[in-house]
């Protein structure tokens, strides 16, 4: 890759990171927003009982590698959009709305039926029998919001293809507002509501999905730049030539999405096959992880948006400034964000749990953690712009490389093998991050040479 970005003054840069900034900022709160939904739920429900954290643990680490599947899908559309928006193309623009949301909800449907059949495999999964029976209704409350989480995504997608990811923040902020208001009285059983434990965060995290949509659908009514889009949407007829270059980007990033989170949770699984302890001291720093992580994320996805409309304008020295703006920001957030890891490992696990022997877990983890931060911003952001350039096949098979034949094995071979317990399987997960890293370096600086944009 070439690094001559690091010699350009960055006050040449200051403008590239405003532009970066203010797509991304409202593309983070919204990450955060979705990842809030799942730490409000692990907080409550950490207070109930280690059993039940550990099932939570154990059923949000298998429903998220069919929701990240889903939710790829949807990520096709931001640079096909975007491409098409920047080419001043409204109608076509429109078109691509209604072929996507055709395509999502098949998807979503699929996806439930699927997912469903899970249940009976669960409990041969290594994890204890107490485990297992906790998790299962939890698992299918969770499947079922699917459906609605999908369509949410495939307008969010369609807007940050036109540049536009302040509305779907606000939407996600409401919905964690109810979200957490329904924990309290559903999972605790306030002001005479049922005191549901586990199951009440699920029905809690169903109930603020289904409203995403509904409240996407009323804020675009209101606006009249927005509503030409709806009407050229239901002018328009699905074409099997749109369809099919969906699916041919959005599979790609689902399966790209599905083994990155396949190798987590195999290696949470890995951490039940040690002790329920382990489990539950992964969720408690996943979590931790996963904050830092969509950070990188809302930059990737800002990077995304940014870079499909450079190729639009047919702006090389945009897109080239936008990349590198973007991996300047990642790498200096994520490295302070290693260094509070370290420091403050012991306090942060409190917010989840009491219980000393997932708390000591936990803080091992989190050290761990500090040292793939870095390797995991670079390779997301990298990602996005590959991802803007429509270039989704090949990362697809680095990620396979990186996540399942580098990761995996390693993670397995320390825990077991060299008898590095927990803080083996984590270290796993460095080596996978920092090949991918490279390698989507790599697969960058060809894509660029290869455009030899202006």
């Amino acid at each position: 890759m070439n690094f001559d970005f690091i010699i350009v003054s960055f006050s040449d840069y200051f403008p590239i990171y405003r532009k970066n900034l203010i797509l991304a900022i409202p593309v983070i709160l919204a990450q955060i927003g979705q990842v809030t939904v799942n730490l409000a739920d692990n907080i409550m429900v950490g207070h109930v009982g280690t059993t039940e954290l550990a099932a939570a643990s154990f059923a949000i680490n298998v429903f998220h590698v069919g929701m990240l599947f889903g939710l790829g899908i949807t990520f096709g559309l931001t640079p096909l959009v975007g491409q098409a928006f920047s080419s001043k193309d409204k109608t076509n623009v429109g078109q691509w709305l209604k072929n996507g949301l055709a395509v999502h909800f098949v998807a979503s449907v699929l996806l439930c039926a699927l997912m469903s059949s899970v249940v009976l495999f669960m409990h041969r999964m290594g994890q204890s029998v107490e485990v297992v029976k906790l998790a299962i209704p939890y698992y299918l409350i969770q499947v079922s919001s699917l459906i609605p989480l999908l369509l949410f995504f495939s307008i969010k997608q369609f807007f940050e293809g036109l540049g536009n990811t302040k509305i779907a923040m606000i939407i996600t902020i409401i919905a964690n507002l109810v979200n957490v208001g329904l924990n309290y009285l559903l999972i605790y059983g306030k002001f005479g509501f049922p005191a549901l434990g586990l199951n009440g965060a699920g029905y809690a995290t169903l109930i603020s999905r289904i409203i995403m949509p509904f409240i996407f659908v009323l804020m675009i009514i209101q606006k009249e730049n927005f509503r030409f889009y709806l009407k050229a949407a239901r002018k328009s007829v699905l074409e099997a030539a749109k369809i099919k270059q969906i699916i041919s980007i959005g599979l790609p990033i689902g399966f790209q999405l599905v083994i990155e989170i396949l190798a987590f949770s195999i290696g949470a699984i890995m951490l039940g096959w040690i002790s329920k302890e382990s489990l539950a001291g992964h969720q408690v720093a996943i979590g931790m992880a996963s904050m830092t992580y969509l950070i990188s994320f809302g930059m990737a996805s800002a990077t995304t948006i940014r870079v499909s409309h450079a190729i639009g304008e047919q702006s090389g020295n945009e897109l080239k400034h936008t990349i590198f703006a973007s991996l300047h920001m990642v790498m200096a957030f994520m490295s302070l964000m290693g260094i509070v890891f370290v420091v403050f490992r012991n306090q942060l696990p409190l917010l989840f749990t009491s219980d000393p022997a997932v708390i000591h877990i936990a803080a091992g983890l989190l050290i761990v953690g500090a040292f793939f931060q870095i390797f995991d911003g670079m390779q997301v952001v990298l990602l996005g712009a590959l991802r803007g350039m429509a270039d989704v096949r090949v990362p697809m098979f680095i990620a396979f490389f990186s996540y399942i034949v580098v990761s995996l094995p390693i993670s397995y071979l320390l825990a077991f093998i060299f008898n590095f317990g927990y803080s083996g399987v984590w270290i796993g997960f460095v080596f996978g991050l920092s090949t991918a890293a490279i390698l989507f370096g790599f697969r960058l600086k060809r894509q660029l040479k290869k455009l030899a944009l202006q």
